[in-house]
C-alpha cells in the first residue's frame, strides 16, 4: 500500500471514529469496521462491531459484520496456530487449534486435529478429554451413534489412565443418563461421591435419575443396547441436566407444539405430500407416512440441512434457509433456521413453491411462539 493511500485511509479512520462518538449509528460502525477489515486489522473490526452492538443490539447489519469479523479473526488464529505447530508442536496448541475450528463451526476439522494430537501424544489426558467432550456434544446434537460410541470409548480410556478423573466420570454419567443407561450413570456418580468430588451439577443429575426411576422411566442394561434404542427412536431417552452439557426443552411451550402439529397436518393434506417433519435438536414431530425415527426421510433432512448450512458458512455466502433435494423418491423440500429444520417429502403433483412457503411459515411461527414464552 502506497504512503498516500495509507494516509487517506488513516484520515478516513479518524473521521469515522469521531463520528461514531459524536453521532453514532449502525451504518457508521459498519463503515468503520469495514475500513479496519480492509486494512487487515480484524481485531479492531471486531472491537468496533461489539461497541456498536452495545448501542444498537438489534442491528442485523452489525450482527452480519460481527459474524464475518469473528470468522476472519479465527482464520488468522488458525493460520498462526498451524505455523506454531509446525515448529514447536504440543498438545496445548492442538487443543487451541481444535477450539478455533469449533468457533468456525468446522467440527470435522476439530475432530481431525484432536485425533492427530492423540496419535502424537497418546498419553495426554487433556486432549483425550477434549475429544470426548466434542464427541459427546456431537452425539447429543446429531444423534450420530458412532459419535456416542467414540465418546464412550475415549472416556473409558481416560479412566484407565486416571481413575479419579472427575470430568470423565461426570461426562460418562451425563452420557449414560441421556441414553437411558441409568445404572451406569449412578455408578459413576457414586464413584464421584466416594472420592468426595460431587458438585451441584452432579447432585442435580442424581436427583434427576431418582425422579426418572420413580416415574418408571426405561433403564437399559448396557450402553450398547441404550445407543441402539436412541438410534431407533431418533431421540435421547432422557433430557440433559443443566451444567453437564444441558440443552433447552426441545420444542418449547404447549402452544408451540400445537401450532407445529397443525402446520404439519396442513402440509400432509396438500396434494402430493406424503411425509412432513419438524426437527429441533435431537427431537422431531412428524406427520404422514413416516415409519419411525430411522426413516431415511428424517436422516436425509437432518444431514442435508446441516451440510448446506456448513457449506455456505465455509464459502462465506450467508445462511442456508431453504432448498429442494430431487431424487428417485420425488422431492424433499427443506426450510432451515439455526437448529430448527422443517421438511416434507412429496411427488411431482405437489406445488413446490407453495410447499416451501408453508414450511417457512411453520418455522417462523414456531420460533415466534417460543420467543414469546
Amino acid at each position: 500500500m502506497s504512503l498516500f493511500k495509507r494516509f487517506k485511509i488513516t484520515r478516513e479512520l479518524t473521521r469515522l471514529e469521531k463520528k461514531a462518538k459524536d453521532d453514532p449509528s449502525p451504518s457508521i460502525f459498519v463503515d468503520l469496521a469495514q475500513v479496519y477489515i480492509n486494512l487487515g486489522s480484524q481485531e479492531d473490526a471486531l472491537r468496533v462491531v461489539e461497541e456498536g452492538l452495545v448501542l444498537f443490539p438489534r442491528s442485523d447489519e452489525l450482527r452480519k459484520v460481527l459474524g464475518f469479523a469473528k470468522k476472519q479473526v479465527l482464520a488468522k488464529t488458525i493460520e498462526q496456530l498451524r505455523a506454531e505447530l509446525s515448529k514447536t508442536p504440543s498438545p496445548q496448541l492442538f487443543i487451541k487449534l481444535a477450539q478455533a475450528y469449533l468457533g468456525q463451526g468446522d467440527e470435522d476439522s476439530a475432530f481431525a486435529v484432536c485425533r492427530e494430537c492423540l496419535k502424537r501424544y497418546p498419553e495426554d489426558v487433556e486432549s483425550r478429554l477434549f475429544l470426548a467432550e466434542m464427541a459427546t456434544r456431537a452425539f447429543q446434537k446429531t444423534l450420530n451413534v458412532e459419535k456416542g460410541k467414540e465418546a464412550h470409548m475415549v472416556l473409558l480410556e481416560i479412566l484407565e489412565r486416571d481413575e479419579r478423573n472427575k470430568k470423565a466420570h461426570q461426562e460418562l454419567a451425563q452420557l449414560f443418563f441421556g441414553i437411558g443407561y441409568l445404572e451406569g450413570s449412578q455408578h459413576h456418580l457414586s464413584i464421584l461421591r466416594s472420592l468426595g468430588r460431587m458438585d451441584k451439577e452432579s447432585r442435580d443429575l442424581e436427583q434427576e435419575i431418582r425422579k426418572a426411576l420413580d416415574e418408571g422411566a426405561p433403564s437399559f442394561e448396557d450402553p450398547g443396547t441404550a445407543l441402539m434404542e436412541v438410534e431407533r427412536r431418533g431421540g435421547l431417552i432422557h433430557g440433559k441436566k443443566k451444567g453437564l452439557g444441558s440443552t433447552k426443552r426441545i420444542l418449547g411451550s404447549e402452544e408451540a407444539l400445537n401450532d407445529v402439529r397443525d402446520g404439519l397436518s396442513r402440509l400432509v393434506a396438500r396434494e402430493g405430500v406424503s411425509k412432513a417433519a419438524y426437527i429441533r435438536g435431537s427431537k422431531a414431530l412428524v406427520k404422514g407416512e413416516v415409519r419411525d425415527g430411522r426413516d431415511p426421510f428424517l436422516k436425509t433432512a437432518r444431514v442435508f440441512a446441516k451440510v448446506a448450512q456448513r457449506t455456505v458458512r465455509r464459502m462465506d455466502l450467508g445462511n442456508f434457509s431453504k432448498g429442494i433435494l430431487d431424487g428417485v423418491f420425488g422431492h424433499i423440500c427443506i426450510c432451515s433456521f439455526g437448529d430448527v429444520c422443517a421438511a416434507v417429502q412429496c411427488q411431482g403433483s405437489a406445488d413446490l413453491d407453495w410447499v416451501l412457503q408453508d414450511l417457512q411459515d411453520l418455522v417462523a411461527k414456531s420460533l415466534y411462539t417460543v420467543g414469546k414464552k
